[in-house]
């Protein structure tokens, strides 16, 4: 019976039509939401997943835009006589549709993990072989978000495999967010953006600013990295540096860099934390609204680097309403002082968007995004302070 389940979901691949695509419209904006991995790992069961989401809602995080609650690896049970996966019934005895129907009342979407090969990167069963048959029970289940990893996948290349993952979730007629987790590694940037609604573009994180002692990136690699896959972004398609290490460790001025470097390359924003126990000022990090709408600003630019100097990175990021973001990230240990001279040193043409500075035509506002204050206008230079290891950011208002 096994084998003529598989045989059949083959079978319905085979006849796909070849214009079979990703959803659209279901992330024209950065994704934002919390996953499991980055705090927890494999130590996850029903209880802490539903005291997450209770944290969410609680904190305000949910109003704020943190609407994904995503299981990573080590949610799996065995798969049935049929091969129909299963969830761990003692860390999941109600199981995932009832989780999921939790997550959904608090005004939620709830999301899943899996891996294109046979085992998942904890040793769990992956999808390879059961593609639509994991897809159909994702849907009945009421997933709204899938991360698909790429450990122990030596039989097919990646584009063949996260497509058909992908045609697998369109067939079910559910919208499922589809993130690619193959860590740039196998030509993503040719075939990921219609392929996936979001991909990593390097390998896992770590709570480390710049160095880390492990296989684990650092926040500066992770920028350094995800800044080169620029063109790649836009509505529906982003670029994913991987989710948030903020409030896992390192300093608040960290964090705050972390946070800010993120919205400024129209990354998305998932939470790796525990949201049950935050400190106030880790709190106000991610739920600051002005860091959040310069991410999920609806132009979908990513920002771009425009000078990088002395372990000064300069930032700009293309708004809506002719509005740019701006940000100084101090890479040093040690505070910065700098002046911004704007018609002087950041006039310039973004080829991406096709947007001009202008500034020696064009006056804007200051809004400094972390006091929440105003910061007087571009007609004349300013000296400014950067702390080390942080940034200062402006929205620049037209």
């Amino acid at each position: 019976m096994k084998k003529s389940i598989i045989a059949l979901a083959m079978t319905v691949a085979a006849i796909m039509p070849a214009t079979a695509q990703k959803q659209e419209g279901l992330v024209m904006t950065p994704p934002m939401g919390w996953n499991s991995w980055n705090k927890f790992h494999t130590d996850i069961d029903e209880e802490k997943i539903k005291g997450i989401v209770d944290a969410l809602v609680e904190t305000g995080l949910r109003d704020a835009g943190y609407i994904y609650v995503n299981l990573d690896d080590a949610w799996h049970g065995k798969r049935d006589s049929l091969g129909w996966i299963q969830c761990d019934p003692v860390r999941f005895p109600s199981g995932m549709k009832a989780l999921a129907d939790y997550v959904h009342s608090k005004g939620m979407k709830f999301g899943v993990y899996s891996d294109a090969g046979e085992q998942t990167c904890a040793m769990y069963p992956g999808s390879r072989g059961h593609e639509y048959q994991d897809a159909i029970q994702y849907a009945k289940w009421g997933v709204d978000y899938l991360k698909f990893d790429w450990f122990r996948q030596d039989l097919v290349g990646a584009e063949g495999a996260y497509t058909l993952m992908r045609d697998a979730l369109y067939s079910t007629g559910r919208p499922i967010v589809f993130s690619i987790c193959e860590w740039g590694e196998n030509g993503t940037r040719k075939w990921a953006p219609r392929t996936g609604h979001l991909w990593r573009t390097g390998g896992d994180i770590g709570a480390y600013f710049s160095e880390s002692p492990c296989h684990e990136k650092p926040i500066l690699w992770c920028i350094e990295n995800n800044n080169t896959y620029r063109e790649c972004a836009g509505p529906n398609a982003w670029n994913d540096p991987d989710n948030l290490e903020v409030g896992n460790g390192m300093s608040i001025n960290q964090d705050r860099a972390h946070f800010s470097l993120w919205c400024m390359m129209a990354a998305p924003l998932i939470l790796g934390n525990d949201v049950r126990n935050m400190t106030p000022e880790v709190l106000a990090i991610v739920s600051n609204r002005e860091a959040i709408a310069i991410d999920q600003d609806s132009l979908g630019i990513q920002g771009l680097r425009v000078k990088n100097e002395n372990g000064l990175q300069y930032w700009f990021k293309p708004l809506m309403n002719g509005d740019w973001a701006f940000c100084v990230l101090n890479t040093n240990k040690i505070p910065a002082q700098i002046t911004l001279d704007w018609s002087k040193d950041f006039n310039f043409t973004d080829e991406l968007s096709r947007r001009s500075t202008d500034f020696s035509n064009i006056t804007y506002g200051i809004r400094n995004i972390w006091t929440g204050k105003n910061d007087g206008k571009t007609d004349k230079a300013r000296t400014i302070t950067v702390p080390g290891e942080d940034v200062v950011m402006y929205r620049l208002i037209r």
